[in-house]
């Protein structure tokens, strides 16, 4: 398969320079013009690594700081600092906001080509690790036990009919990332979504009264206005 490198990277122009060699290697770029686009693509598309810079225009790197440490909290895949930034102190609070690694504009492309290359084969092996593994999902006191089929809030079992199981198991598994009622529907049903919005409201309302201790001011399954569901 493919593997998509999402870039955003406002001082080095990194992306001009690497592209022949993502091509050599097949690797995808995709390259986000600013910091929204950047969440934008990361949440509509599949990413196997983000190569981003520290530096956010006209804001300084501090700001580059509090995005990288945002980009953890919605992903786990390999993030890597390109920057035109030094110092030493940027590095160290980089890699503690959850940077993988941290390079210099000025490192040679073949040296950046392959701490890629070996980030995306760690995360890769990690994957596969997991997946050999029982699919258990946590996202605070919420657990999925996808082998048993059992879902569980601070240890209290949660009984969901199994269309609620599957449409939290959804969201869960894809956490941070918005779905829409028509993703939801499409997703578990198999079947293209005609007046779905009322379905996938009733199952929404029917899983927080089993999963939230108060399901007008949710903990997990939360509602983004206009656009549709999403957990933590």
């Amino acid at each position: 398969m493919e593997k998509k490198v999402l870039v955003y990277n406002n001082q080095t122009k990194i992306a001009e320079k690497m592209e022949p060699l993502f091509k050599g290697e097949g690797l995808a770029m995709l390259v986000a013009a600013d910091v929204q686009q950047l969440y934008d693509v990361l949440e509509k598309s599949e990413i196997h690594l983000m190569l981003v810079d520290v530096e956010l225009k006209d804001k300084g790197w501090d700001k580059g700081i509090e995005m990288i440490a945002s980009l953890r909290r919605k992903s786990s895949i390999p993030l890597i600092v390109i920057s035109a930034q030094s110092a030493e102190t940027a590095k160290i609070m980089a890699l503690e906001a959850g940077a993988d690694d941290y390079v210099t504009a000025d490192c040679n492309p073949l040296e950046l080509l392959a701490r890629i290359k070996s980030q995306l084969r760690r995360y890769t092996q990690l994957v596969n690790l997991c997946a050999s593994i029982d699919r258990i999902y946590k996202v605070d006191g919420l657990v999925i036990d996808d082998v048993q089929r059992k879902v569980t809030v601070d240890g209290r079992s949660a009984k969901l009919t199994p269309i609620e199981y599957k449409i939290l198991r959804l969201l869960v598994q894809q956490r941070g990332k918005v779905f829409s009622n028509r993703q939801i529907y499409e997703s578990i049903w198999h079947m293209q979504a005609i007046g779905a919005d009322n379905t996938i409201a009733v199952h929404i309302r029917h899983i927080r009264e089993k999963i939230e201790a108060n399901p007008k001011e949710p903990r997990y399954l939360k509602v983004v206005w206009g656009n549709g569901y999403k957990v933590g």
